[in-house]
């Protein structure tokens, strides 16, 4: 125990407690291993095997992919030889917790002499070349995104390739990023890309058993999506921040098991006392003229609610979206999944229920607005429903300003739904919520399984690169001899929770217009194209999509008997009192107008 004590563990403070997994400790550990397996969450050894060998042809085109640039820049044969190139994995793929269809985050890393352009103009040609005959069975470049990316599907596994630049002679398969002196003279594009690789190789080497590590990041990951709050963009941690949070209470308990990992997780997040950062180390300076975290220094860095530091240089905050409501949700789930383990471990409860499903639709909220981004076309939806994706957190954050509000609950994930219209009039109901002319035999899918890259480029902040597809705007096509239009919609939603009271007015007028204002005035709109409406819904009208077979949906409250008073006249009662709800978009026809008193 004394060599325990002396030993140097990695964390900014010792570790809580040293010691080791009792029997009991280790049968819980064996439990959430096994239902994690029943929950499909490990891949089989076979897929493994297939990630692997498609990785090295990867490899091997990036190798090919360098020397063909250099042969087309007449280079001597010297230095084609010794140019190399190299790819680096990171993401859920590197931390090792990858499942069965999860993505393989790629990074190609080359020499000086080979650029961006090079990467788009010979890359794919390349791959499709050196590829097994059939290997390819979608390929997607997007070329104007932030951090560039090709997204292709290879033997049957996603894999997103991106491209960074280093400013080096050659780049030998012996390199490794962690040396900051490789980050001198490059653009914030491949800064960004090396730094997905730098961050993931970090986490790895600060956490005291990386076996536990994962066994207790496959668990909260697992949570964390069960419970729709995995999402960057829309206010919540994403993959990389969750990761940072089980790392540090590793750190804290460095001979725990998983199973008490996760316990000791719930417990300590949901007690932390924020804005104080979760840090893996000490924040380090380095030799960029490049911003680091730090809010002495800079005011913005002051506002973030719940930071989580990466820890490479230069470390950046992975939670500057969360929003006072998201924090609130993410506590309160924090605090649900503490109950729960508490009572698995006394034997009340299976690993199970932690894994249970959220309620947003079912049981949630009375209350929704439904965010409506339609157009024209499919290629200019993918692009425009990212734009409003990426603005929806900032509504949530004006909702929050409004008095009758106690929180505002944005879903983690869009619904795309296509539609069959025949005229202008079905148009603009579709675009007002209508979904009475949603295509036949057509299944709405959620923004996160379509998994479309200019989409989520985009909702992830690339709007001021990415242009407007450009078309006529009209997208038609015929049914049993009749020429229809085409729609396109995504649509998110935010559960509203009002302060408890007697509230008689629900006047969000300045918000949704300021966000749609915001949206409508990016650079690349086309009101051709695109448009964008906001409508108020009750949990009973909520479509039937958005819950599963096995879901239960809110029921219409039944009207109260009207009741006779003295005088004669009648009374109606109800739950609750009426409310004004104030929303300045016209309803489509047959919907309900929000701007008219109602019944709530």
């Amino acid at each position: 125990m004394a060599g325990q004590q002396s030993r140097q563990w990695p964390g900014v403070t010792p570790p809580i407690s040293l010691t080791m997994p009792t029997e009991a400790e280790l049968a819980a550990n064996d439990a959430l291993i096994a239902e994690l397996k029943k929950q499909n969450n490990f891949e089989g050894l076979e897929e493994t095997e297939r990630r692997k060998t498609t990785l090295q042809t990867i490899q091997k085109i990036t190798t090919e992919f360098v020397k063909h640039v250099y042969r087309v820049n007449k280079k001597p044969q010297t230095l084609i030889d010794s140019a190399g190139g190299k790819i680096f994995t990171y993401g859920s793929y590197r931390l090792g917790v990858y499942g069965p269809g999860s993505d393989i985050d790629t990074l190609v890393v080359v020499p000086r002499e080979v650029s961006r352009d090079d990467f788009f103009k010979y890359f794919p040609t390349i791959l499709e070349r050196m590829a097994p005959p059939g290997a390819i069975e979608e390929m997607t470049p997007v070329s104007d995104a932030f951090v560039p990316i090709i997204k292709l599907e290879f033997s049957g596994i996603s894999i997103d390739l991106i491209f960074a630049c280093l400013k080096v002679q050659s780049v030998p398969l012996t390199l490794e990023l962690k040396d900051t002196s490789l980050l001198r003279g490059l653009d914030d594009q491949d800064l960004r890309s090396v730094n997905g690789t730098r961050v993931t190789d970090e986490i790895l080497e600060l956490v005291p058993q990386q076996k536990t590590f994962r066994t207790a990041l496959r668990a909260i990951k697992l949570w964390a999506q069960r419970r729709a709050v995995y999402a960057n963009v829309m206010g919540f941690p994403g993959g990389v921040a969750w990761a940072m949070l089980v790392a540090r209470v590793c750190q804290l308990y460095p001979q725990a098991t998983g199973s008490v990992i996760v316990g000791k997780f719930f417990r300590i997040i949901s007690k932390w006392s924020w804005p104080q950062p979760v840090v893996l180390k000490n924040i380090e300076e380095g030799p960029l003229q490049v911003r680091v975290w730090n809010p002495k220094i800079y005011n913005g860095d002051r506002f973030h609610l719940m930071p989580i530091i990466t820890p490479a240089y230069p470390s950046m905050c992975a939670t500057h979206n969360i929003t006072m409501s998201t924090k609130k949700i993410i506590t309160r789930e924090l605090m649900r999944g503490g109950d729960i383990v508490d009572k698995i471990f006394t034997g009340q409860s299976r690993w199970h229920d932690l894994f249970a499903k959220h309620t947003f639709f079912t049981q949630g909220y009375k209350y929704y607005l439904s965010i409506i981004a339609a157009s024209r076309t499919k290629e200019a939806q993918l692009v425009w429903s990212g734009l409003v994706e990426s603005k929806v957190r900032h509504l949530v954050t004006d909702l929050e300003h409004e008095a009758t509000i106690e929180l505002a609950h944005p879903f983690n994930k869009g619904f795309d739904r296509m539609h069959v219209c025949k005229d202008e009039e079905q148009i603009e109901a579709v675009i007002s919520g209508d979904l009475q002319y949603q295509a036949p035999n057509t299944k709405t899918e959620t923004t996160d399984s379509a998994n479309d890259a200019k989409h989520k480029a985009i909702a992830e902040g690339d709007a001021n690169n990415m242009q407007m597809p450009t078309g006529n705007g009209n997208t038609e096509t015929t049914v049993n001899g009749e020429e229809k239009h085409m729609i396109y919609t995504t649509t998110y939603y935010i559960g509203i929770e009002l302060v408890q009271g007697p509230n008689k007015k629900l006047d969000i007028s300045w918000q949704t217009k300021n966000f749609k204002d915001t949206c409508i005035g990016w650079a690349n709109y086309n009101a051709e194209l695109n448009s964008l409406n906001i409508i108020h819904t009750r949990n009973y009208d909520l479509p039937a999509d958005v819950f599963t077979s096995d879901e239960a949906r809110p029921a219409r409250p039944k009207k109260k008997v009207l009741k006779k008073v003295e005088n004669g006249t009648k009374k109606r009662n109800f739950d609750a009192s009426e409310l004004d709800v104030c929303i300045p978009f016209p309803a489509a026809k047959g919907a309900k107008v929000f701007e008219e008193k109602r019944d709530f």
